[in-house]
């Protein structure tokens, strides 16, 4: 990434696939809405790869911004990050809205990424887990039916535009408020709770989610907050019934894609371990207020 007084220029190997055009469908949606963000300027391809150019929004990732912040001024930023999604959720987008490089993935290819959740593929990471070598058949049994059980919360869901990969690097702030949102490489079509997973488990396991492998993540006690000044901003968020049942579908969902497709056997176990301490009722959950 090249970041130049007026403009950002992004530039991607294609492991993603088309994932600046659709990124920039998805940015095009948002012109003349109350979603800010970085107006796109042009995408294409070349010999080095795919590459995107959006205008340079004023002030500094979240990330950045947080540790010198006081606290009024990481509430204001997180209200403001309220509004922006509520902003987000009322753009109309069609029901089937999925990042190409994720269709392809749940149609059989590699995955290149391991989220945002997809209700409707939630049985078929089950089976993806059942063609793993030396997998827990009696665990994924239990996880099937787990599964079954819950689907019924999400049957009167209108899918909305949904991010998909809400955390202190993709949003933007300058004098305490979100001057855009960015990268929307993962947006697409779910129910709007949905886009709690990743916010929670950010506030939860922020170190996971340093801007660069080499950098450190935010201390998760300094997130402690956030939850509950999210709710105080944008609380329909928060009011479906059973939130919590749903947002453990969610975590649910991708502990399965890392445990039926990540390619480091390290990481799959933990997620084994994971989604068997799911099943028992706990997670990254337990210790958020909101």
């Amino acid at each position: 990434m090249w970041v130049g007084d007026e403009y950002v220029v992004r530039l991607t190997n294609g492991q993603f696939r088309d994932a600046y055009r659709h990124e920039a469908a998805v940015v095009n949606l948002l012109a003349g809405t109350e979603v800010p963000h970085a107006r796109h300027i042009a995408h294409g391809d070349g010999p080095d790869g795919w590459w995107y150019v959006s205008e340079r929004l004023p002030g500094r990732t979240l990330y950045a911004a947080w540790p010198a912040a006081d606290s009024h001024t990481r509430q204001s930023m997180i209200e403001s990050l309220g509004f922006a999604l509520r902003a987000l959720h009322r753009v109309r987008v069609p029901a089937d809205l999925l990042p190409p490089w994720l269709a392809d993935a749940l149609a059989g290819k590699p995955w290149p990424a391991f989220h945002p959740p997809v209700v409707s593929a939630a049985l078929q990471q089950v089976e993806a887990a059942r063609r793993l070598p030396g997998h827990d058949s009696r665990l994924l049994a239990d996880v099937a039916d787990w599964i079954q059980e819950r689907l019924a919360l999400f049957g009167a869901d209108e899918p909305v535009l949904v991010h998909g990969d809400v955390h202190g690097s993709n949003v933007i702030v300058d004098r305490g408020r979100v001057s855009g949102l960015i990268d929307f490489a993962e947006a697409l079509a779910q129910p709007a709770d949905a886009e709690l997973d990743t916010i929670l488990r950010w506030c939860a396991k922020s170190r996971e989610y340093p801007p660069t492998p080499d950098e450190q993540g935010l201390d998760e006690t300094t997130l402690s907050e956030v939850p509950g000044w999210l709710h105080g901003a944008y609380p329909e968020l928060f009011e479906r019934e059973q939130l919590r049942d749903r947002l453990n579908f969610y975590d649910m969902y991708g502990e399965l894609v890392l445990y039926g497709h990540h390619p480091l056997p390290d990481v799959r176990k933990a997620a084994q371990d994971r989604i068997a301490r799911l099943l028992s009722g706990h997670n990254h959950l337990d210790g958020l207020v909101w």
